[in-house]
């Protein structure tokens, strides 16, 4: 678990870094290059930059160790905090959406040509740091670091469509100068789209939704094989943080003492612990085989 959490910070801050150099470059080819399509793609990665912080902050609050006042430690944290990341997303979707309609609506040059080799780039750098930040949150089962990487996914998506734009605007000549605008305007869409695919696990995570039927199966099989184990009835799974809890009933003979129930229920959580590291903790409830 602490291999995760190192993974899922230097992420994060990796994140927020290339967020913060790509928004910079963004925001000044947009003004040189005339291309509001590019300023609206640098006002992406500027909230990306706050939204990688608050990832960052997220992933450190959420794997605090379990504390009294929290019993199930602060893995609830990571989740809220995406639900703030998503509002950031939709603030800025907005914010895009009204300055292209904007645009729109007043004359303005055709972008540079420059601003579309700009683009090129930013578009394939952006997908490789989405590839790279999901293996990571698939790997840490991190939910606000999976929202980490879709932001990289939206911001290669509204890069693509800025060049789309931009290459109509500057080949179709005149009456075409605010193609790279709507091309702003429909990546708004996009965004706020990302922003729901975002929200919607965070959301399961937080409701404690049952979406975890192969780890359940996994589970079964590790308690059955435990010697003294006659079989598994209920098994829920929980997800808290990069961490998960789990809730099994056993069956046993009903003939065995409490002293030995009690054991095969500790060898069982042993077993399960060892075999699935990811799983903070297992309550064990035995029944009788009847």
């Amino acid at each position: 678990m602490e291999s995760n959490r190192r993974t899922a910070i230097n992420t994060a801050i990796f994140s927020a870094i290339a967020n913060a150099l790509l928004a910079v470059v963004k925001g000044i080819a947009g003004v040189f290059g005339n291309s509001y399509a590019l300023i609206a793609d640098a006002i992406e990665s500027t909230t990306d930059v706050f939204a990688s912080l608050l990832v960052l902050f997220g992933l450190k609050y959420s794997t605090r160790p379990a504390d009294e006042n929290h019993p199930y430690g602060h893995g609830k944290a990571e989740p809220l905090i995406t639900f703030i990341v998503v509002g950031i997303l939709v603030i800025s979707a907005t914010v895009i959406a009204y300055e292209s309609i904007q645009h729109i609506l007043t004359p303005h040059k055709v972008p540079e040509k420059f601003t579309l080799i700009v683009l090129a780039v930013i578009v394939i750098l952006k997908e490789i740091f989405y590839r790279f930040v999901s293996k990571k949150s698939d790997k840490t089962k991190s939910t606000s670091l999976k929202a980490d990487a879709w932001h990289h996914r939206s911001d290669a998506i509204t890069s693509l469509l800025a060049f789309i734009g931009i290459s109509i605007a500057i080949y179709m000549g005149e009456g075409y100068e605010t193609a790279d605008d709507w091309a702003a305007l429909l990546a708004s869409g996009f965004i706020v789209y990302n922003a729901f695919l975002i929200f919607r696990p965070a959301l399961g995570e937080i409701m404690d939704e049952h979406v975890y039927d192969d780890m359940i199966v996994e589970i079964r099989k590790v308690a059955e094989s435990v010697q003294g184990v006659q079989g598994t009835e209920k098994c829920f799974v929980r997800k808290a943080g990069m961490s998960f809890l789990v809730d099994l009933h056993l069956t046993v003979k009903g003939e065995i003492s409490v002293k030995k129930g009690h054991e095969i229920a500790h060898e069982v959580k042993n077993s399960i612990q060892n075999e699935m590291p990811e799983i903070a903790d297992v309550l064990i409830h035995i029944e009788p085989e009847e």
